[in-house]
């Protein structure tokens, strides 16, 4: 039976990841005036995030597995596409981090005591943090051999801090959708 929610968390999962990929660009239509919200962060990371919370760290790394698999395939799920060649993109460190990043935050929010918003909220900020080291450490490495053209405070920039503060506003979020979730699911906080 574990098995089967753990499969199952982890398509759903999987789901909402590409979901995630699609919903900001169905609420931000290019309108004739500018927009009034603009999220600088896609919702894969949330969801990720949150499929990690409710249905633990082997769901969650199943889930990111499947997400990063689909996109080196050449399914344009990825931000910029998709293929093999986009592990050469800066921003390939991130998505590389999901897979730490979901065992990490299922590991933390699946311990006793777990089960409220602001412990949730930690444990799925936990994960966007192992998901900017691993940007951060991708980033330094490509600078050092040379690899991109923009310069280091630049893709910093672009890459971790520009979308950290709504990225940290979809953890709580996350969490407060997982402390739902799983009472709605009867899942032991």
């Amino acid at each position: 039976m574990r098995a089967l929610a753990t499969w199952s968390g982890a398509l759903a999962g999987l789901m909402a990841i590409l979901i995630g990929g699609l919903v900001p660009a169905a609420l931000f239509l290019p309108l004739p005036q500018p927009s009034l919200v603009e999220l600088p962060a896609t919702w894969q990371v949330p969801a990720l995030l949150l499929c990690a919370l409710v249905s633990g760290p082997r769901a969650g790394v199943i889930a990111a597995v499947a997400y990063l698999s689909l996109g080196l395939l050449s399914l344009p799920v990825f931000d910029g596409g998709g293929g093999l060649t986009y592990v050469l993109e800066p921003g390939f460190g991130y998505l590389a981090g999901f897979i730490p990043a979901a065992w990490l935050t299922g590991r933390l929010a699946h311990q006793p005591r777990m089960g409220d918003l602001p412990r949730q909220s930690l444990s799925a900020a936990a994960g966007l943090m192992m998901i900017q080291l691993c940007g951060l450490l991708n980033i330094l490495i490509g600078d050092l051999l040379g690899r991109w053209t923009p310069s280091l405070a630049t893709l910093v920039m672009n890459y971790s801090i520009g979308p950290l503060p709504a990225q940290l506003l979809l953890c709580i979020a996350a969490g407060l959708l997982s402390v739902l979730l799983r009472r709605l699911l009867l899942i032991q906080p």
